[in-house]
């Protein structure tokens, strides 16, 4: 007996032809979309990463700002 995987169910769940013709090894027909589509979720998900460096040197930025003001108002007082 084979072992049945959960991404096997879920694939079964989502859509049964489409297992069906995985499990027979027939290749789908839009393999170009399917690139396409995983060359855009991979740009995406880079995107999201360079944003969340950017929103941290922001507030490393913002927080270096802070320090300086601090320090011109206190030296300025002295």
């Amino acid at each position: 007996m084979r072992t049945i995987r959960a991404s096997e169910i879920g694939a079964f769940l989502y859509c049964r032809r489409s297992w069906w013709y995985q499990q027979k090894g027939i290749p789908s027909e839009n393999q170009a979309e399917m690139a396409a589509g995983s060359y855009i979720h991979q740009e995406h998900g880079r995107a999201v990463i360079v944003s969340g460096c950017l929103r941290w040197l922001a507030y490393a930025l913002l927080l270096a700002a802070l320090a300086l003001l601090t320090y011109y108002l206190t030296t300025r007082l002295i």
